[in-house]
């Protein structure tokens, strides 16, 4: 079963990932509620798969990709962002982002993303 950490700083937002992967067969390893919490429990659990937002207090979601993959070149991050923040994806893919999905999430989409993500 492959191990997924959920970073995004609306409690309701991680409860809609969570219950999609779950539903899917993933298991949640870790919630994070900003960049820096993100990169504190990736160094704790190491999962396969990060998703990540984007917008976040203390520190940004293409900040903390960038501490992540300097921990681990190999992790891999989707992103999650909110419509009109196609500047802010370019830069997270740059950053190291594998995907990104935009909300409001559409499981299939999410669920594709991280199988492409995990293959």
């Amino acid at each position: 079963m492959k191990r997924i950490m959920i970073v995004d700083d609306a409690a309701f937002m991680r409860m809609v990932i969570k219950q999609m992967l779950t539903e899917s067969g993933y298991e949640v390893v870790a919630e994070a509620v900003n960049g820096r919490d993100a990169i504190q429990k990736f160094n704790e659990v190491s999962p396969d798969l990060v998703t990540m937002d984007i917008t976040m207090p203390e520190l940004d979601g293409v900040e903390a990709v960038k501490e992540i993959k300097k921990i681990n070149a190999e992790a891999r991050v989707i992103m999650c962002s909110a419509m009109g923040q196609q500047h802010m994806v370019v830069n997270a893919i740059q950053a190291g982002a594998s995907d990104f999905i935009v909300k409001p999430f559409q499981k299939d989409r999410v669920i594709e993303a991280i199988e492409k993500a995990l293959a």
